[in-house]
């Protein structure tokens, strides 16, 4: 059974504008980035495999895109709406992994001891509304992408807050979500700043041939924290008795 515990804690909190959340971001990253990795590890993993059951290449693609011009169809493609569907559902799955990965951010940062466990509370902690909630917000996300893609980057910073959220207030995926809003909402030009600073470094990694992807592409999870912890003070650490 699971619960909440409130005690005296250390760590930091930054302060309510974009810098001073990123560099927060940046320290604790600086403290947790090996289980940052192995939770990209885990959605590489997760995503060659998809990749080979819906029989897309992502190579042979390039290739027919060269051939066909301007006349390619991405829907055309061998395994490609499989390939897509797949992939939607592994983002959902390994949703509880992202929020095990800003639960060992809070334990880095009020300097409680870090088990490899962490990485998978997600699962046990809110997880059918974790689900939910990245249903939610994948739609949302993939609607603004699909309206010239440059809407996306304002709406993001409205859902940048949700994570944290449902794992340290033990909250439903849509007041989460409507939670997340308002706040964003009423400091909106703070919200989008620190997004388009997190999304930025969280890219980066692809001018290092895309592995670079491994390290930097969990950032904007920690980003997350930080703003968190900025607008909502420093969570109450989650307990299990």
């Amino acid at each position: 059974m699971s619960g909440f515990d409130e005690f005296d804690q250390q760590g930091s909190v930054p302060n309510r504008d974009t810098g001073s959340i990123i560099s927060h971001a940046f320290e604790m990253y600086k403290g947790v980035f090996l289980y940052a990795i192995v939770a990209m590890i885990i959605y590489i993993i997760g995503g060659i495999v998809i990749q080979s059951v819906s029989g897309f290449n992502s190579a042979s693609m390039v290739e027919e895109m060269r051939d066909a011009g301007s006349g390619f169809s991405y829907w055309n493609a061998p395994g490609f709406s499989l390939y897509l569907t797949l992939s939607g559902l592994l983002g959902i799955l390994l949703a509880p992994l992202y929020v095990g990965l800003i639960f060992i951010v809070n334990k880095y940062n009020t300097k409680n001891p870090i088990e490899f466990s962490d990485l998978f509370i997600g699962y046990r902690q809110n997880f059918v509304n974790i689900l939910i909630y990245s249903l939610l917000s994948g739609v949302i996300s993939s609607v603004a992408l699909s309206i010239c893609f440059l809407p996306f980057f304002f709406v993001y910073p409205l859902l940048l807050l949700g994570y944290p959220i449902l794992l340290f207030e033990n909250a439903s995926a849509t007041e989460a979500l409507g939670k997340s809003f308002n706040i964003a909402k009423e400091n909106y030009g703070i919200f989008l700043g620190t997004t388009l600073v997190g999304i930025l470094i969280s890219v980066a990694g692809v001018v290092l041939c895309g592995i670079g992807l491994i390290i930097t592409a969990p950032f904007i999870m920690v980003v997350m924290y930080s703003a968190y912890c900025a607008f909502l003070g420093k969570p109450r650490q989650i307990m299990f008795k």
